[in-house]
């Protein structure tokens, strides 16, 4: 049976094909100014899940990348600080050797030695105080921002302490120094060991024998400054890994979300051109009306 086809329903038909081409024509020129595939999830569910959980792991690998950053600044700080009590150090042993010549020098010379080491000693607790933030490098997890008490050199960090930062999902990198592990603690910390032989220069006391301790402080500090360069080396590799994460998540986003510039440019001529054709028909269709048979 044939259905009664009425010049209303001509008319409905040809709007609706007008409203379709519309719509495709304006989806088509959102996504060419936007260049974005997809502007509401439902648009392509599917493809709008790939999405959020490829931006849920760029924000992940952003905070890591962060985390990264904040670890280098320690370690680097750090190795620094390590560095030039490094070179202090090995400056005080050579003012030690040539206060051992005691008898070759005069009371004038042995107090200008000490006066030298004295300034070592205070420049030591300097670097071992480094802080970064406010927070010392060598303290762990304490928070007052000095590692060593300027009178009697004591430790006041947290023992057995330490400041981590996660630099991927399954690594964690320790980013301090156990100052007391690298300068001693007290009576046994460095600053204490070249105040005593500054005090044994002026009293003219032969200081060969403080040679030996002077180079157990050394090799404490660069001990210490060798865990802290594995720990560097520890940081960039992940911040490499990182980076070519990034871009990896970056290709992925951009492959599902973005849109291919040239193919959208394309189809938005082709739904112009069916737009504006659809357009004339209808425009000749609607002219046929009862006023122009009775015209």
């Amino acid at each position: 049976m044939i259905g009664r086809i009425t010049s209303s329903t001509v008319n409905q038909q040809a709007l609706r094909t007008l409203q379709a081409g519309l719509a495709d024509r304006a989806r088509l020129q959102d996504q060419a100014t936007s260049q974005r595939a997809i502007r509401a999830p439902s648009d392509d569910p599917t493809a709008a899940a790939a999405i959020l959980g490829v931006h849920g792991e760029q924000a992940r690998a952003s905070q890591f990348a962060r985390n990264i950053g904040d670890a280098l600044t320690w370690v680097t700080t750090a190795d620094t600080a390590l560095g030039a009590s490094i070179d202090l150090v090995n400056r005080a042993r050579d003012l030690t050797a040539q206060g051992a010549n005691s008898g070759a020098l005069s009371p004038a010379a042995r107090d200008s030695i000490a006066a030298e080491l004295d300034s070592v000693s205070r420049e030591l607790l300097s670097h071992a105080n480094t802080t970064v933030l406010g927070r010392t490098v060598f303290a762990g997890t304490d928070d007052s921002g000095r590692a060593f008490d300027p009178a009697t050199f004591v430790f006041t960090g947290v023992a057995g302490s330490s400041v981590e930062r996660r630099v991927s999902d399954n690594e964690k990198v320790r980013v301090d120094v156990d100052g007391a592990d690298a300068f001693g603690a007290g009576d046994a910390s460095v600053f204490a060991t070249l105040q005593g032989i500054a005090a044994d220069l002026r009293a003219g006391v032969d200081v060969g024998a403080r040679l030996a301790d002077v180079d157990a402080h050394l090799k404490q500090l660069v001990t210490a400054r060798g865990v802290t360069g594995a720990q560097q080396a520890r940081i960039e590799r992940a911040q490499a890994t990182n980076a070519s994460v990034g871009v990896d998540l970056e290709t992925r986003r951009a492959a599902v979300e973005n849109v291919d510039t040239l193919e959208v440019y394309i189809k938005l001529q082709s739904a112009e051109l069916v737009y504006q054709s659809a357009l004339q028909v209808t425009a000749k269709t609607l002219q046929t009306t009862l006023l122009e048979f009775v015209r």
